[in-house]
């Protein structure tokens, strides 16, 4: 048995079958992690989400921002985008029980034999593991008992700095921040959220990477996670980023996570645009 993470697929099926064949990947003995964002900017989300759902239990999947986003769409909440390539998925014959399926996804997701735990995007550094646990579940039973007014309450970047006492949307919507947008804070630990690019060309010298704050309470396992295209693949520190930007022509990357010395497995993507 074998254990590979996956970065964003993002609507790229044809990618992914590839790569799953370069990895040899068989349901019945292999396991597959996805860090999110299954779906949108790609060409097929449809075929991308039959095509993981039907692995059944070989797949564990976090829940993304666009992956929320199809969601939010799909219960009245969120109208479709500029850029959205959605509408197959939206009307297709199984849409009610995909979406059903997707709503059951978590936020976050821990093994602690392997002493490793996935998540879209990021953590806020005044969490400890087991307060972003106790909060990724929170926003899951929101999902479950009310999705219509989750999404109601979901968008926006406020409040930007975790408290112990924020309550309702606002806290909801931080939790949902965190675990499908972040990519930097400031040194007062508050999310940058509309900063995308890459750290190796600063956007402002005091924002720091999420997985960099000095004082971030949360460490101890592996992080595995996606949604930082202009990152790349990234494997230091107790942290693995594997978003290598498929969607923008770069490639689907995979990792294999029970062998210490695993090299990533790699796909190249078409150029956007040009499928």
């Amino acid at each position: 048995m074998a254990l590979y993470a996956i970065g964003d697929v993002q609507g790229c099926n044809e990618e992914l079958g590839a790569l799953l064949r370069a990895l040899h990947f068989s349901p019945d003995r292999d396991r597959l992690w996805f860090v999110g964002d299954l779906v949108n900017r790609g060409p097929d989300s449809l075929g991308v989400l039959r095509r993981i759902r039907a692995l059944g239990d070989a797949a564990t999947v976090t829940l993304g921002n666009h992956d929320l986003h199809l969601l939010a769409i799909a219960f009245g909440s969120a109208p479709v985008r500029s850029g959205d390539t959605l509408a197959e998925t939206l009307a297709a014959h199984d849409r009610d029980a995909l979406f059903e399926w997707l709503a059951g996804r978590p936020l976050f997701h821990e093994d602690r034999a392997l002493n490793a735990c996935m998540l879209h995007a990021g953590l806020a550094p005044q969490w400890s593991l087991p307060l972003a646990r106790r909060c990724a579940r929170e926003v899951e039973n929101a999902l479950q008992r009310d999705p219509e007014r989750l999404f109601e309450r979901l968008y926006g970047d406020q409040p930007d700095r975790w408290d112990d006492s924020l309550a309702g949307g606002e806290r909801l919507r931080f939790i949902v921040n965190c675990f499908t947008r972040l990519r930097y804070v400031d040194a007062a630990g508050r999310l940058m959220l509309r900063v995308k690019g890459s750290p190796k060309k600063p956007p402002a010298p005091a924002l720091i990477p999420w997985f960099e704050a000095p004082e971030a309470r949360w460490r101890g396992p592996r992080i595995i996670f996606g949604h930082w295209s202009t990152l790349g693949f990234f494997n230091e520190a107790g942290v693995t980023g594997l978003d290598t930007g498929c969607v923008w022509g770069g490639t689907l990357t995979a990792l294999r996570l029970d062998d210490p010395d695993a090299r990533p497995v790699q796909v190249p993507c078409a150029a956007p645009g040009g499928r």
